[in-house]
């Protein structure tokens, strides 16, 4: 039988997203959702979240330049992959340090990650 995993709510999930402490009682849900299959999904949705304030800063100060839309959300969008793509580089170092920030031991990620895996390939 699976326990639901009380979800943190809109606040406290943007508190974690950029870099916040969740309170103890949703330990459960950190390892959780660094271990799910889905882990990085989330983490690249989360990263997405985190440059939305930039993203939306840029394009309202780009207004006040005489230049079409079209290459300034080109731009911004080019911003985006990059930032996903140099986070997803080490998005694995990110998780452990997130599930250590939570008070999970060294390397718990990479052994569900590694448990997973293993589960996949002997099916």
């Amino acid at each position: 039988m699976c326990m639901a995993k009380p979800w943190p709510g809109p606040f406290l999930w943007l508190w974690y997203t950029f870099g916040g402490r969740l309170p103890d009682r949703y330990r459960e849900w950190v390892l959780h959702d660094c271990t799910t299959s889905t882990w990085l999904w989330r983490y690249a949705a989360r990263i997405t979240v985190k440059s939305l304030p930039f993203l939306i800063g840029g394009y309202l100060v780009s207004q006040l330049l005489p230049v079409p839309d079209l290459p300034i959300l080109a731009a911004l969008g080019l911003g985006l992959l990059l930032a996903l793509f140099f986070t997803l580089t080490s998005a694995e170092e990110f998780r452990e340090v997130r599930l250590a920030q939570h008070g999970f031991s060294a390397g718990i990620g990479t052994h569900f990650a590694n448990r997973r895996h293993m589960g996949r390939r002997h099916r």
